[in-house]
């Protein structure tokens, strides 16, 4: 199912009219509607089928194919918008890239950045480039699930906030911290800032390089659209953010720590179709207990902040601000 949605891209990048959209219809209007009909399965797997889903390399062939896939619709997308298109065909096709780079590309980026083999977080990297996020490797995995719930912690939306007021400061503070994090470990070790041991400086490189590369090979106009997909990526990925931890704190234990990370300071959904479209992300809660869990574990914890609907239903919702307060604030911690 998690491949359904590159299915709809190729449709979208071989279509004109209404189907240049299909992923987003796909995506917002189908998902959220079929969650809602089958409803959350909330069952967890017992310890033997654990240990059986643990083993079974499927699973991580799955979350490999998503590299060679994500490349070839991006080579495939760029070499696309060449093509005299007219204005609605062009800007469905880079929503369908830009649905793909969100939930295929920075999603499977988010699994494979917390795995412990290098060869797995180099392809996440890889990933996260054709989103042009590299940071995001860097400010989630040391920043994000340390500072999770607090002030201290961007990419944690605050009661009342709206989503567009939290895309912009997020995508601002996430580079900010990404960076902080990088320079605090460069000092500690002695080493230049300013040099090729940043890593935020080589990935900002790679990235330059890569807009570089379409412009010669394709055209300037190619890399605007390129971008324009990137960005529809970055936004899908905040959107997540914002109601993965909408309104949820940690208390102060003290003056210099929080509480632990617990089950109730993520939003949680067990609704079927974006669980498997999505990687089981929306059971976010046993992410946070447990970051390099292998997606095909997770559970749904007792305790766990529950959502109405499924995450692309909730996606949709958070765009009307004055619907998701409604909705949302009354199932906040009082």
């Amino acid at each position: 199912m998690a491949y359904s949605l590159p299915v709809t891209v190729a449709i979208s990048f071989m279509s004109t009219g209404w189907l240049c959209f299909l992923p987003l219809l796909y995506g917002f209007g189908v998902i959220p509607l079929v969650d809602q009909l089958i409803g959350p399965k909330v069952g967890n797997l017992t310890a033997e089928e654990h240990n059986s889903e643990a083993e079974y390399r499927l699973y991580d062939f799955v979350i490999y194919m998503a590299l060679p896939v994500q490349l070839f619709m991006l080579g495939w997308f760029l070499m696309e918008v060449q093509e005299p298109l007219t204005t609605f065909d062009l800007v469905g096709r880079i929503t369908a890239m830009g649905m793909i780079c969100g939930v295929l590309g920075i999603n499977v980026a988010h699994e494979l950045g917390h795995r412990p083999k290098s060869i797995e977080r180099f392809m996440a990297k890889i990933l996260l480039a054709t989103s042009l996020y590299m940071h995001f490797y860097i400010e989630h995995n040391k920043g994000h699930h340390r500072n999770v719930g607090t002030s201290a912690d961007g990419a944690t939306a605050r009661r009342n906030e709206s989503l567009y007021a939290f895309w912009f400061r997020t995508i601002i503070r996430s580079f900010r911290s990404a960076w902080q994090i990088t320079e605090k470990e460069l000092r500690r070790k002695k080493q230049n800032v300013w040099s090729l041991k940043n890593e935020i400086l080589v990935m900002l490189i790679v990235q330059a390089l890569l807009c570089a590369l379409v412009v010669a090979v394709f055209s300037f106009f190619t890399l605007l659209c390129f971008l324009g997909a990137a960005f529809m990526g970055i936004l899908l990925l905040e959107t997540v953010n914002y109601i993965e931890h909408y309104g949820l704190y940690r208390n102060k234990v003290n003056e210099f720590r929080y509480e632990d990370v617990e089950p109730e300071h993520s939003w949680n959904s067990d609704h079927a179709l974006g669980r498997l479209v999505l990687f089981e992300l929306t059971r976010h809660s046993d992410h946070h207990y447990e970051p390099s869990k292998h997606y095909q574990l997770l559970n749904s914890m007792k305790g766990a902040s529950q959502l109405p609907a499924g995450y692309p239903a909730m996606m949709l919702l958070s765009l009307f601000p004055p619907i998701w307060f409604r909705v949302m604030n009354s199932r906040l911690p009082k």
